[in-house]
């Protein structure tokens, strides 16, 4: 249905969002928890994990969105927005375009963002502690209890070899699902 999907350097989308006149649509596909923390104003929520092209699309009708204007998609980092481009781009007539770099690339870019009232750990930083944490109770527990318990931690190492190779982390779509990643807040 729509065209293939586009990306943007920070830098550059920085640049349109100053220079545009026109209102950019921006879909941040982060977590309820990640956008209360910090947000780029005049941006849809919509997250990653709950998108449904139906309810966009009614979105965008009722912000009388013109097929021909593009859509911007923003997450922390760029992996989800590829994945909800993966996810939409049969289903949306409008140009997906990744934002590549997403939130941190914008801040570190100097763009500015609304901090929220409560702050949680960023999913990526949530995957990075599990791992961790995994492989440390798993060596400690080969050590200490069975030679067996080692087998955690070369699973946890294959699942971040896969994820590597294949940009799909089955733990953060886990973690995405934990209550403090789901709760909407206020914001």
């Amino acid at each position: 249905m729509n065209q293939s999907t586009k990306h943007i350097s920070a830098h550059a989308f920085k640049q349109l969002r100053q220079e545009s006149a026109d209102k950019l649509r921006i879909v941040d596909l982060r977590t309820h928890s990640e956008v209360n923390t910090e947000r780029l104003e005049d941006c849809a929520h919509y997250p990653v994990q709950d998108l449904k092209a139906s309810e966009l699309k009614i979105y965008l009708q009722q912000q009388n969105h013109e097929p021909t204007q593009p859509i911007y998609l923003l997450c922390a980092s760029g992996q989800r927005a590829v994945q909800a481009a993966n996810q939409l781009q049969e289903e949306l007539e409008s140009q997906l375009v990744i934002i590549d770099g997403g939130l941190n690339a914008l801040k570190q870019l100097g763009m500015s963002v609304t901090k929220g009232d409560i702050t949680i750990i960023s999913l990526e930083r949530q995957v990075r502690i599990t791992s961790g944490a995994l492989v440390v109770l798993g060596v400690l527990s080969g050590l200490l209890v069975h030679p067996w318990f080692y087998a955690l931690s070369a699973f946890v190492g294959g699942g971040l070899v896969f994820a590597g190779a294949t940009n799909s982390c089955g733990m953060a779509m886990i973690l995405i699902r934990m209550p403090w990643n789901t709760q909407t807040g206020t914001s």
